[in-house]
């Protein structure tokens, strides 16, 4: 879920290519913020490309 938010991609086209809806989507990207203390998904992408998380290609 992480990777697939650090490539850019919004909550609808992630559902879409993980067959989630846009809900728990939402709600696993709030709970990877609050696991690393981000704020926003700004700094969700700049714990992950530290962390040598990459989305995939």
């Amino acid at each position: 879920m992480v990777a697939a938010i650090t490539g850019g991609l919004d909550n609808k086209a992630i559902a879409e290519q993980m067959f989630l809806s846009p809900f728990t989507v939402k709600t696993h990207a709030n709970r990877a913020m609050t696991k690393v203390g981000a704020r926003d998904r700004a700094q969700l992408v700049s714990f992950a490309f530290r962390a040598s998380i990459h989305p995939t290609p």
